[in-house]
């Protein structure tokens, strides 16, 4: 995962981890925000605890991850403390500390807010011998690679846009002879992984179907923006017939710019995923959404935690969130 401040598109992903109830047996006793004193249950040096920090249990796709990760870390026989940091990177970092130095913790997993805030926190874990997995890469937090006790995982922004950009111009060649005309749905500037995404998007969308043109731009903030600014773009431009939806939110603004003007839904791609997209995709009003699987993020990401755990000196491991190309015949 990625540092959602910045990007919402992983807090919408994230509504994928309703797979992670049935995987995880369903079988937890719901969320659990840390004391102020970071106690649990469990004695020594965290035996088998784990604290979970989130971004915030108000967002609901994130409490819902929350509830995922204890009901499969009891299925493999961990207690899992989740914090409620509030989308707060100080009280995130406080937090943690408090665990962590008290020594009730077998390991932590965070998914950062501010990952350089966390810096210090995770040299401090390292000297105190709690392994950590957060997400991003090393350097997000002041490391110079992958050394034992913390390992990563991140989003391939590259992969994910060179395929987002194929299907689009595999959709343009199908249905139009690769005559497209397109409008390109951008995300706001600061935007983790803008630039590789958005650029491998283009490069794609080139090589597959060299005739197509982006006609006009828009930036994507949320569903209704987005369809306003896509129908406001079609004024312009009515003969467009291909919308690159950037996320969940712009590629359904899209749909909905389309009906209300009584057009043909276009060739249509994003990257993203929730369930409202995915059933677009079976009804035929999204070409292929590049789907970030952070079910299976979920386990690997707390496997590789146990891992360390079990090890101290196993080195720690950068991941990378799985992607799916979902298409209307698959």
């Amino acid at each position: 995962m990625q540092f959602p401040s910045q990007r919402s598109r992983v807090a919408l992903a994230a509504l994928a981890v309703g797979s992670l109830l049935t995987l995880a047996g369903c079988g937890n006793d719901g969320t659990q925000p840390a004391a102020a004193s970071g106690a649990s249950s469990a004695g020594g040096s965290g035996g088998k605890t784990i604290v979970f920090s989130p971004l915030g249990l108000q967002i609901p796709a994130m409490k819902q991850l929350s509830e995922g990760v204890q009901g499969y870390g009891k299925s493999k026989g961990y207690n899992v403390i989740v914090q409620d940091p509030k989308m707060d990177p100080q009280k995130q970092v406080t937090d943690l500390q408090t665990v962590i130095e008290s020594g009730k913790a077998a390991g932590v997993w965070s998914i950062a807010l501010a990952p350089p805030a966390m810096s210090a926190l995770v040299h401090t874990a390292l000297d105190k011998g709690v392994p950590m997995i957060l997400n991003g890469v090393p350097s997000d937090y002041g490391l110079d690679g992958l050394e034992p006790g913390v390992s990563f995982s991140t989003i391939d922004y590259a992969a994910e846009g060179k395929a987002a950009g194929e299907e689009l111009g595999n959709c343009i060649n199908e249905r139009y002879d690769g005559a497209g005309k397109v409008i390109f749905a951008e995300s706001a500037p600061g935007t983790a992984g803008k630039q590789e995404f958005e650029t491998a998007v283009k490069d794609a969308l080139s090589s597959t179907a060299p005739d197509a043109k982006i006609v006009s731009t828009i930036t994507v903030s949320d569903r209704t923006a987005a369809q306003t600014d896509i129908g406001n773009a079609l004024q312009g431009n009515p003969d467009v017939n291909a919308v690159f939806g950037q996320n969940d939110e712009g590629a359904l603004g899209a749909v909905g710019a389309f009906k209300a003007a009584g057009k043909d839904v276009p060739c249509i791609t994003e990257g993203g995923g929730n369930d409202e997209t995915l059933a677009a995709v079976k009804s035929g009003d999204i070409y292929a959404v590049v789907a970030l699987q952070f079910a299976a993020d979920m386990t690997q990401s707390f496997d590789a935690l146990t891992t360390m755990i079990d090890d101290p000196k196993a080195k720690g491991v950068q991941l990378t969130v799985p992607q799916k190309v979902v298409k209307g015949d698959g």
